[in-house]
């Protein structure tokens, strides 16, 4: 039963506003020090930024932001007012009139309504719970007239203004103005202020992202108030009235498009700063570039839905039995689809009908859409009363829909493959882009730094590398045959690798065999260099030589890299011989903006940090030029329309995974697509039709209005019978030929 308080109880409380000095003295209630608000600390998340100053992330349970009073606009101050204290300036934390409202109102059922003015609100947020307890009441109006007593007003409404809680867990105006409107307070309209305004009276429950109408009546009401106390004008009225607030989805306030970055960020932050990271205010700045971030987010789904499309629907995710009762089955849908959340555009949805040509379902937002013709072809088969129950839609089944073009919706589906993309500075290690996979809320998995995958062809220029310190040339003949190792050569079984078409062109130079992947050339190359010559040659470009193979699988790249180690692998062959440390966070700075780190990029410039030869480094980027000029990856270089693009494609083992990695200008990059349990892409797949496209995506964007970036030939370097060849071996005979042993060059040339 709730505590009845007496009229004679209520009168006392009166008497007690009313003559608060007396009372004040005489009062028994040891009132808490106002040290938290005259040294007010307030919880401020990790906030994590691309280099140019983009939120790509918030860690902590308050979101929140400090801003002074004087930088609180004018219109959201008297908003404020308007709704919760229009006598604020005038009375000295308790409001009379307020009181008497509230004890005429409340004489029966508790003290509920009416009687708070911001300065009560304020003790209680800081000082007291939110129980209705006479005694309560009492010591929250004590509080009130001792925080008038030691603070200004202004003082007052600033803290009020920065710690109240206004629902999405958005503490204070200013972080409230971003996570609903997506500006900074200081940008926000008038009728985007009445809305904030209205919020402290239940923020949970009538925020415009939970209850939009009743946000709405509400912040109808803030300016109902504002036009009857003179804050606005009539004018004014109406034109907020009828304004579009632009309210933002859930996690839309927060660039979403970089959560595998800011995950990465927190981590490192968190193993210095512990608990500390959530509330000290620590600011983080990351080297991303935020159009650079966009444009590989956008390829990566583009192109792993693309992949998706080709493969065919799999059927709904779910499916529920909708029961009869209205109430039962609105409450059941809210909760199956709270359980999925959108992917960027994909959104889920419950059928409701099901025939061929016609399904009809609703959304989260509880919007029942219609899908039909276009949209429905792609799932058509899933609509067939043959359909097997798993790809069967039918009312209760949970599927995906996304609007496209003039409002048409189609079936869509959560992609089961997995992606990854990275682009570096190749001159810094400075990271530019980062995605770790399809959708971070899906699978927190960072295919970036965690997958260790086989590489396929991508590993073959390495091995052509080390070539290179051996003698050979682009220009030196290897003969495109079959060709069988025998057990002593393997160590094992016989072994007869295969070009991926089964098309062999006899003589071909090491140029032609690499632009074409020819996979039985490069296992003659190894051949010739050896497979531990080789695997001793890997570190120098960061591969952890214990995930190699030391045998002739190496060249068909059967050992396991990540696509930041390719990454990093590629960028010596573009910056002339340079190993680089990939490194994320440029700046952290605490909330007093107090530096507590900063990076130091090395530039690639002292001899002593080479790894690789610049001849061979400018020898093994004109082989990777041709890849992307006449080979596998030349629709790189003809959809870009450039001819500084240097790279090359990868198709792991029965097409496991795709690969693209490649370089242009100051940024290497490098794509991947595969499933995270390992299984076949599919057999007319390959790293030119599953990564490449994400590259060349990716590329159009970063490379936009940059000129043609070529290595200068370094020293050493000649260019013989139309190819290049180190100097040194200009004269000796390996250069022409393989194998350097007449009768084995015979042998090979005829297919013996």
């Amino acid at each position: 039963m709730k505590p009845f308080i007496s009229a004679s109880l209520c009168r006392l409380l009166l008497l007690w506003a009313l003559c608060w000095p007396v009372a004040f003295a005489a009062t028994p209630l040891d009132l808490p020090s106002l040290d938290v608000l005259t040294d007010y600390r307030p919880k401020i998340p990790l906030r994590v930024y691309t280099s140019d100053h983009v939120l790509i992330g918030e860690f902590g349970q308050e979101r929140r932001d400090f801003v002074a009073i004087k930088d609180i606009p004018l219109i959201q101050r008297q908003a404020l007012l308007a709704i919760e204290d229009s006598r604020f300036y005038e009375h000295g934390g308790v409001d009379y009139k307020g009181v008497v409202r509230a004890v005429l109102a409340d004489l029966g059922g508790g003290l509920k309504q009416g009687a708070s003015t911001i300065t009560m609100q304020l003790a209680r947020n800081f000082f007291l719970t939110r129980e209705k307890l006479f005694s309560r009441k009492i010591t929250e109006v004590m509080l009130a007239y001792k925080i008038e007593s030691e603070l200004s007003k202004d003082q007052i409404l600033e803290l009020y203004m920065n710690q109240i809680y206004l629902g999405q867990r958005a503490y204070g105006f200013s972080s409230a103005a971003r996570i609903y409107f997506g500006k900074p307070l200081k940008d926000v309209t008038l009728a985007q202020a009445a809305m904030l305004a209205g919020l402290p009276q239940a923020p949970s429950s009538i925020n415009p992202i939970t209850n939009p109408k009743r946000a709405k009546a509400r912040q109808q009401l803030v300016l109902k108030r504002m036009l009857a106390l003179g804050y606005i004008t009539e004018a004014q009225h109406k034109a907020a009235l009828q304004e579009n607030l632009g309210v933002l989805g859930e996690g839309q306030s927060v660039g979403n498009h970089a959560q595998y970055v800011a995950e990465m960020v927190r981590q490192v932050i968190y193993a210095q700063f512990k608990e500390d990271t959530y509330t000290r205010g620590i600011n983080v700045t990351t080297t991303l570039v935020n159009a650079d971030q966009q444009a590989a987010y956008d390829a990566v789904r583009r192109h792993v839905l693309a992949y998706d499309q080709r493969h065919g629907y799999r059927g709904p995710e779910a499916n529920i039995i909708l029961p009869a009762n209205t109430d039962e089955r609105q409450k059941l849908i809210e909760a199956t689809l709270q359980q999925r959340p959108s992917s960027d555009k994909l959104l889920a949805a419950v059928v409701l009908l099901a025939k061929p040509g016609r399904v009809q379902a609703v959304l989260a937002s509880g919007e029942v859409i219609e899908l039909a013709g276009e949209g429905l072809r792609w799932a058509a088969a899933a609509l067939s009363p043959k359909a097997a129950a798993t790809l069967k839609i039918k009312p209760g089944s949970v599927i995906r829909v996304v609007k496209a073009a003039r409002g048409r919706w189609s079936v869509a589906q959560l992609p089961a493959v997995g992606a990854a993309f990275v682009a570096l500075n190749n001159q810094t290690g400075a990271y530019r882009a980062l995605v770790g996979g399809f959708d971070f809320n899906t699978s927190e998995f960072n295919h970036v730094t965690q997958a260790w995958r086989q590489p396929g062809s991508t590993m073959k220029p390495f091995i052509y590398s080390a070539a290179l310190e051996k003698g050979y040339s682009p220009g030196t003949l290897v003969n495109d045959a079959p060709l069988t190792l025998t057990p002593a050569e393997t160590g094992g079984q016989a072994w007869a690798p295969q070009n991926d078409d089964n098309v062999y062109d006899g003589a071909i130079t090491l140029r032609t065999a690499l632009a074409q992947s020819k996979n039985v050339a490069a296992v003659r190359l190894l051949r010739a260099v050896t497979p531990q010559v080789a695997h001793d040659f890997l570190p120098r470009f960061g591969f952890d030589p214990t995930r190699q193979p030391v045998n002739y699988t190496l060249a068909l790249g059967t050992g396991a890299v990540t696509p930041l180690q390719m990454a990093g692998a590629y960028s010596v062959f573009a910056n002339g011989g340079f190993q680089i440390s990939p490194y994320l966070i440029q700046k952290v700075v605490d909330t007093r903006g107090s530096v507590l780190f900063e990076a130091k990029p090395v530039l690639p410039a002292q001899e002593s940090a080479r790894v690789l030869d610049a001849r061979n480094a400018f020898i093994t980027d004109s082989l990777l030029r041709e890849v992307t000029l006449s080979g596998t990856g030349a629709s790189a270089s003809q959809k870009l329309a450039r001819q500084d693009l240097a790279g090359k494609t990868g198709t792991s083992s029965d097409a496991f995974d795709g690969w693209f990695a490649g370089y242009s200008g100051s940024t290497t990059a490098v794509a991947w697509m595969g499933f995270d349990e390992p299984r076949s892409l599919g057999a007319r797949e390959f790293g030119a039709t599953v990564a490449l496209p994400i590259w060349i995506d990716f590329m159009r964007s970063s490379l936009a209005g940059q000129p043609a970036h070529h290595l200068p030939q370094p020293a050493g370097v000649v260019y013989v019978q139309g190819d290049w060849m180190y100097e040194t071996f200009q004269n000796q005979g390996a250069v022409w030929r393989l194998d350097l042993d007449p009768l084995q060059w015979l042998k090979d040339l005829f297919g013996a």
